[in-house]
């Protein structure tokens, strides 16, 4: 393709609100253009990077035998509301009605359409298993749009569907996908994990995230430093290991704390450490009022809460709700004396501490010398909080360490719950009516696309993998008024293309200072200069990620090339 007649609008500052750099070199090197918040157009490079994101994706579906299809982004709202979702998904579902006052969602994700369509098509289980998806644009209204890519309103999603008669077909299916998603992302070169998930909003269970490790990323994972182990930081677990002592029980007191609320203002108070102290906190779970306890220096995790009690709702408590149930505010409360309606619930590291401080239920005051079993009773010791940095290993090897991914895919067991509510069912091998089990899987494309340039660029601009580079090589002639320039870049540009090589000609009339920084902004791999030596027949070719430069006579230099891509 001639640059001179291309769409590649390229600028030299960063733009205002592009704060991460898959943000700004992307907008910088002409591949995209923001239409509104959240919302962008693929220009033409950006277009080709997108396309080559979703030839990978097909190749690897089509090798698991997934039959690709399209779905309708508008969806009716009978199907959500069918589901549950209409009310779970909250404001990111985008909703609207047409002129017969009939509402219709946006779709942001299509559980409720696939089954929809499944359910009249598969009858019975010679038809089964059987994995269909799409390459298609999704929408959510995000509160906050930022990180360009990352975090918009509009995207492009694959996701895929795959059906079941039994829960051995869906595990086979499961690890299958899990595969392919591996195939992927380590064919565009990825740096990744996949990691233990929480399902969320989407329902089912046994789940993994598919992570680029980047400094931008808004999810945190726990890994092994001697492991395969990998969880998202919500459901990374806390193994029961916890060193005994053998400190001598001291006698129960009871101590005035005037004045001070939160976990650390106690301990320096009372001048102990935060792993010498209880936290408690009264949550709402489903209407039922828990408190939980852990460990000072622990974080309650919310999400474990959910999937412990198999809960819709998890909530902290009202201070108003909590004076009234227990007598004391905030920063007051602790498992000692707790009304018989209101169930204890605490980490496994409670089960281990010895003379520590919790709260009296009484504003202001203080236990301390506090014992499990001795001073108060639980209901039951559970893995309830976030796990720290340091950690054992729940595998038993090694320590936990912290990364920061950019989540894009995930592959979900969703059982029977869209079946369920939809009346999806087969007839079995005995011929009785049975409920179909799913499987959900989704990469995000858009998404994906950002994250490589977060792994892959330096200074200068983008430096795309071989495989998703918009082109393979950058032709550049530095003074098109050179008629023995032209003339050699015109007879290489035929040659790259007879070849099948994909090449950008950048046949401008611009300056050589321009044309050079623009071919490093784009970042395609390999570039050829048509410059002073060409009446010699002699070009400069440079491999864009190491900088190494060679010089070719144009009879080996179509060769050399090919090496290069092959």
């Amino acid at each position: 393709m001639r640059q001179s007649k291309s769409l590649i609008p390229t600028f030299k500052e960063i733009p205002a609100g592009a704060d991460i750099a898959s943000h700004q070199l992307l907008l910088r090197a002409g591949f995209i253009r923001q239409t509104a918040s959240g919302i962008y157009s693929f220009l033409p490079l950006g277009n080709r990077v997108l396309k080559k994101v979703e030839a990978i994706i097909r190749e690897e579906m089509d090798k698991i035998g997934a039959n690709e299809m399209l779905m309708p982004a508008l969806q009716p709202a009978e199907l959500w509301h069918q589901t549950g979702r209409w009310d779970t998904m909250g404001a990111e579902l985008m909703r609207l009605k047409d002129r017969h006052d009939r509402e219709f969602a946006l779709g942001a994700t299509h559980e409720e359409v696939v089954t929809s369509l499944i359910k009249d098509e598969l009858n019975s289980y010679k038809k089964l298993p059987l994995t269909v998806y799409q390459i298609q644009t999704k929408y959510r209204d995000e509160k906050r749009p930022r990180f360009g890519l990352l975090r918009g309103r509009e995207f492009v999603m694959k996701d895929a569907y795959s059906f079941h008669s039994s829960a051995e077909s869906l595990d086979e299916a499961y690890n299958d996908m899990y595969q392919a998603y591996t195939a992927v992302f380590t064919r565009l070169g990825l740096n990744f994990r996949p990691v233990i998930a929480d399902s969320g909003a989407m329902g089912g269970k046994d789940t993994h995230e598919f992570m680029a490790l980047s400094e931008v990323g808004e999810d945190i994972i726990a890994y092994s430093d001697t492991s395969a182990y990998a969880a998202n930081i919500e459901m990374a677990t806390a193994a029961d290991q916890y060193e005994t002592t053998d400190e001598t029980m001291q006698s129960l007191d009871k101590k005035a704390t005037p004045n001070q609320k939160t976990m650390q203002e106690v301990a320096d108070y009372l001048q102990h450490s935060l792993d010498k102290g209880l936290k408690s906190l009264l949550f709402k779970i489903d209407n039922k009022f828990v408190l939980v306890v852990t460990r000072g220096d622990h974080e309650v995790n919310d999400i474990k809460l959910k999937h412990l009690y198999q809960a819709n709702d998890v909530e902290l408590a009202t201070e108003r709700e909590t004076q009234q149930i227990i007598g004391a505010g905030f920063g007051s409360l602790g498992p000692i004396n707790i009304p018989e309606e209101v169930e204890v619930l605490a980490d496994y590291a409670v089960k281990y501490v010895r003379n520590v401080t919790c709260g009296a239920n009484e504003d202001g005051y203080h236990f301390v010398n506090v014992n499990p079993t001795r001073d108060f009773q639980v209901s039951r010791f559970e893995d309830i909080r976030f796990v720290k940095e340091g950690d054992l290993s729940p595998d038993g090897e090694g320590n936990l360490h912290f990364a920061r991914g950019i989540e894009i895919g995930q592959v979900f067991k969703l059982g029977s719950f869209y079946a369920e509510k939809l009346g999806a069912n087969f007839l079995n091998e005995q011929g009785k009516a049975s409920t179909l089990l799913m499987g959900c899987y989704g990469i995000g494309v858009s998404r994906t696309l950002a994250a490589i340039v977060e792994q892959y660029h330096d200074e200068n601009g983008i430096t795309w993998p071989n495989q998703i580079a918009p082109f393979q090589v950058h032709l550049l002639v530095m003074n098109s008024k050179k008629e023995e320039q032209v003339s050699l870049g015109d007879t290489l540009y035929q040659l790259l293309l007879d070849k099948g090589i994909e090449v950008l000609y950048d046949d401008r009339k611009e300056r050589a200072g321009v044309k050079f920084a623009d071919s490093d902004l784009i970042g395609i791999p390999v570039r050829i200069t048509v410059g002073k030596r060409a009446d010699e027949g002699y070009v400069e070719c440079k491999l864009r990620r190491t900088g190494e430069q060679t010089e070719h006579h144009q009879a080996e230099v179509i060769e050399y090339v090919q090496t290069l891509i092959d």
